[in-house]
């Protein structure tokens, strides 16, 4: 886009926004316009296709608080878009000297004016004093804009603990486009995923931004992934009492829908982690393990026999201190 374009384009009209639009409007009349006349949705259309890249130029600009200001200083200068005119000989009036001759204090003293030249044959012309006035580095002839890399989109998905641990495809509209990705099995809540390339397109030429994705996973009300190796499971199963001291072999589930045979040693005490291999997590890299927490259950409501049972077995070991070390440990 060149400086003479800024005299003659409505960027407002363009998004269909007035004025003294906010940012939050402008990105919403964008949003909806690009969606309607974006290429993948009118394929084959040239006016499509023109009208894309146009509100792409009125985005551009218009979402750039630095170029917005002196966009709408160079539409005041020019009445709203008429074209410059340089000054004849005869001391015409409105013309491109005086305008940017007033702009500058007026020049020397006595009246005389700072005269630009809007002459072709390399430098010094129209646009090369737009492209000085205006950010002055842009690359190219003319002052050209150089081109200036899409912005990232950011997304959020939520996923159930089955689906993020079996991995899952998402769908998200990233400007009236359908952008499609695979979310890798194992992935943690509130994980981020970079998709390169896939967010908003540059209106200069630039590559275009990212897509980055969050991703939320509702918890389970058994498994839960282990923080420090993703691949890995966990979950806690309840033993009784004579289970963990006389030992046995349990059924314990998995995350995919089968059981497994686990064997309880005797005497286990409860918070004992034991593992199952390769019942994890099934990765590109690898499939992780199953880590199951012993906890035993103490019963709320004991029959009389069970009672009876329980204080003979109290009276067997009334010689065992299992807290004798305590208070030295604690003194430590």
């Amino acid at each position: 886009m060149t400086g003479q374009d800024w005299f003659e384009k409505d960027f407002y009209a363009a998004l269909g926004v007035p004025k003294d639009a906010d940012d939050a409007a402008i990105k919403k009349a964008y949003r909806k316009l690009a969606r309607q006349w974006h290429p993948d949705q009118n394929q084959g259309d040239a006016n499509a296709e023109a009208k894309f890249k146009e509100i792409g130029e009125a985005y551009a600009v218009l979402s750039d608080p630095e170029q917005r200001q002196q966009y709408d200083a160079v539409r005041a200068m020019a009445g709203g878009g008429a074209r410059f005119s340089a000054g004849g000989a005869g001391g015409g009036t409105g013309g491109f000297e005086d305008v940017f001759g007033g702009m500058f204090g007026g020049g020397a003293p006595g009246g005389q004016r700072t005269r630009y030249s809007t002459g072709g044959g390399g430098t010094g012309g129209f646009e090369d004093i737009l492209s000085g006035l205006f950010g002055g580095g842009a690359a190219g002839p003319y002052g050209r804009q150089a081109p200036v890399r899409g912005q990232d989109i950011t997304a959020s998905t939520t996923l159930a603990f089955r689906t993020a641990v079996e991995g899952a495809e998402v769908t998200f509209d990233v400007d009236g486009r359908s952008v499609r990705t695979r979310i890798p099995a194992g992935v943690r809540d509130g994980q981020k995923i970079k998709l390169a390339g896939k967010g908003r397109t540059s209106m200069t030429g630039g590559p275009a931004g990212d897509l980055v994705v969050t991703v939320h996973v509702t918890p389970h009300p058994v498994f839960s992934l282990d923080p420090a190796n993703p691949k890995n499971l966990r979950m806690t199963v309840p033993v009784t009492f004579p289970e963990a001291a006389l030992g046995t072999t349990i059924e314990v589930p998995t995350i995919d829908g089968q059981t497994v045979r686990l064997k309880v040693p005797a005497g286990t005490p409860s918070g004992r982690t034991l593992r199952v291999k390769g019942r994890g997590v099934k990765t590109a890299k690898g499939t992780g393990d199953l880590y199951v927490t012993v906890q035993v259950a103490v019963p709320q409501k004991l029959s009389k026999a069970a009672k009876q049972a329980v204080e003979e077995l109290a009276a067997q070991t009334s010689g065992d201190d299992v807290r004798a070390d305590l208070a030295q440990r604690a003194a430590q």
